[in-house]
């Protein structure tokens, strides 16, 4: 590992900035792709088609987020045998994460494809806009097994401590990525389906990129699909912390789209503000859940090498990074949102320009608590507690479904305004407690323990 980060030595706070640098720089370059993508989409293809992104989010959030989470835990077996130093569960569990991508990617393809139609109709996605949304969900889609690829490979890359290439191979996708969707856009005349079709192309170009530095670099270990790599123990451990995160996503993004359902109902016009202002809002939360991707495997090495101090010291200077950042976030959102909006509505009036203010004014307070919940909710999953980490998506689940309970009331988009963060601190309780509790449990935790 002397060639990459080596989490388990030096100071935790410059090692957590190091190594979360690339993942920060990572997910601002996708939301840049993220705002140029929705400034192509509002101003060359209109409302209906930013609107059509919108209805596709929540479904987006419920499904690639589970592929996401399940491709992050599958490495966090991995990020223990490195920081434990261990060869040979190293190249099991690396094994074991690709075959069980394999399986996932066979399984879960055709089924989001065929049930895309019907699941959107049951959303209430408004007619006007359900061919467009059906469209694009339905090629997104089609492209699962690229994700899969790109999220397992950039996991297990990091794994190792390099959160370096899986960034400068993610900035050559999103800029393939936008050539593909300009060219299909004024050339092909693909409309809105040029969008999700590039989004495919360059998510499997990155994930090449990933399996080709990591067979050829020499920095790792050579991959070698024996019997060995197969035992059912190690398969069944990587299922154990993998599945879990998956389902934690899920289930909190199942309170996206109860919201998404709720503000289907309010019309157009909310659906909209509501999809521009949270594209606007990700370009500043994004980068705490990347430095939450950097704790999780922090923490991992560290639970491998069997240092538990330097996990406490770990949580404190990933939640002083989160609150440095969380408060230039909302300096910035307070002076630029006008700005924002308008570049991505194409306009400085009307409806929807004043809904997505408010939304955006609402949501920047409580930038903190997001960030905090990145950093507890990551600890639990790099120590390899990931079902403790599913009853914090319930309670993201909880808090979106009392939000939209009540935006079906008079109160109306107010109460979507204020779903997030509901959603947010509900889940934030828990982890600081399950934190807490698994300190008080776990022996690998306790001080003076020994490594196997």
């Amino acid at each position: 590992m002397s060639q990459n980060n080596d989490l388990t030595q030096g100071a935790p706070l410059r090692k957590i900035i190091q190594f979360s640098i690339p993942l920060v720089g990572g997910s601002i370059f996708q939301q840049f792709y993220n705002f140029i993508d929705t400034l192509i989409i509002g101003r060359l293809l209109g409302i209906d088609a930013l609107a059509a992104i919108g209805a596709y989010y929540p479904l987006s959030f419920l499904i690639l987020g589970f592929v996401q989470g399940s491709c992050i835990g599958f490495s966090i077996p991995l990020a223990q045998s490195v920081g434990e130093e261990n060869p040979r569960h190293i190249q099991r569990y690396l094994v074991g994460g690709y075959l069980i991508c394999l399986v996932l990617a066979i399984i879960i393809t055709p089924i989001m494809i065929v049930s895309t139609h019907s699941i959107l109709t049951l959303l209430s996605t408004p007619h006007q806009i359900l061919q467009l949304a059906t469209g694009f969900t339905m090629i997104a889609f089609a492209g699962i097994p690229a994700n899969i690829l790109y999220n397992y490979s950039a996991s297990a890359l990091r794994a190792f401590g390099d959160s370096n290439h899986p960034f400068y191979f993610l900035v050559m996708s999103l800029f393939l990525n936008i050539a593909l969707a300009l060219f299909m856009i004024l050339y092909l005349h693909l409309g809105l389906l040029s969008v999700a079709i590039a989004t495919v192309i360059s998510e499997f170009f990155a994930g090449i990129l990933n399996v080709i530095f990591f067979i050829y670099s020499g920095r790792f270990p050579k991959i070698k699909v024996t019997t060995d790599g197969l035992n059912r123990r190690i398969l069944g451990h990587i299922c154990m912390i993998g599945f879990p995160m998956g389902l934690e996503y899920s289930v909190s993004a199942i309170g996206a789209v109860i919201m998404q359902d709720a503000i289907n109902l309010l019309g157009v016009t909310a659906v909209a503000a509501q999809s521009a202002g949270d594209k606007i809002r990700q370009l500043f939360t994004l980068p705490m859940e990347s430095v939450g991707m950097a704790i999780a495997t922090y923490m991992a090495q560290n639970y491998g090498a069997r240092k538990p101090q330097r996990i406490k010291q770990g949580i404190k200077s990933g939640s002083l990074i989160q609150l440095s950042w969380s408060f230039a976030a909302f300096v910035l959102v307070m002076i630029f949102k006008k700005t924002l909006i308008g570049l991505v509505l194409g306009t400085t009036h009307g409806q929807t320009f004043h809904l997505t203010d408010i939304y955006l004014t609402t949501i920047s307070f409580f930038f903190i608590v997001h960030g905090l919940l990145m950093i507890f909710r990551n600890t639990l999953q790099g120590l390899g507690h990931s079902m403790y980490a599913i009853v914090s998506g319930l309670g993201e689940l909880v808090g979106r479904g009392i939000a939209s309970l009540v935006a079906m009331t008079s109160i109306g988009y107010t109460a979507i305004c204020y779903a997030n963060q509901l959603a947010w601190g509900l889940s934030l309780c828990y982890c600081v407690f399950m934190v807490w509790w698994v300190f008080k449990k776990d022996n690998h935790l306790k001080p003076n323990t020994t490594p196997l």
